[in-house]
């Protein structure tokens, strides 16, 4: 809890959830966002932003799914590649190689506390790792906002 929280809550006044800071682990460029909801009902969650914002959702991956058959068990697991090609197109003509991690991508999975999170690249990784101009970052800086909305 930052210092202002504390000082607000001592004085009684009591921040709204989504004014609270979402705890997030950051690690290798990728973002770690905690989910209140299942990994099926996270899945379900964000396919609605996704789609209510008019972004295209490409594929389900279901790992777990697919370990599954193969008679292995892991822990649900699931990506999702999305995207826009009005977002991705100007990127990939700035930067080519960023065409390697477009569409963007989440994965929803479960940890060994059986506690639920949401994982992407940070776009300022995606930026470091392919040379993004500066101006274009708005452009994939959208998903973390996803993964704070689809986890709440």
């Amino acid at each position: 809890m930052s210092i202002w929280s504390a000082a607000l809550l001592l004085m009684g006044v009591a921040l709204p959830v989504s004014a609270r800071p979402i705890p997030v682990k950051k690690q290798n460029g990728i973002v770690d966002v905690p989910s209140n909801h299942s990994v099926d009902d996270t899945v379900e969650r964000l396919k609605n932003i996704l789609q209510s914002k008019g972004v295209t959702l490409f594929a389900v991956v279901d790992h777990s799914g697919e370990a599954a058959k193969l008679g292995m068990k892991m822990p649900p697991t699931k990506l999702l590649i999305f995207g826009s090609p009005k977002a991705g197109t100007p990127l990939m003509l700035a930067t080519p190689s960023i065409a390697i991690d477009l569409p963007l991508k989440m994965l929803v999975w479960e940890d060994s506390q059986g506690r639920t999170w949401l994982s992407y690249n940070s776009p300022e990784y995606l930026k470091e790792r392919h040379g993004l101009p500066e101006n274009l970052l708005q452009n994939i800086a959208i998903v973390a906002g996803l993964a704070e909305k689809a986890g709440e």
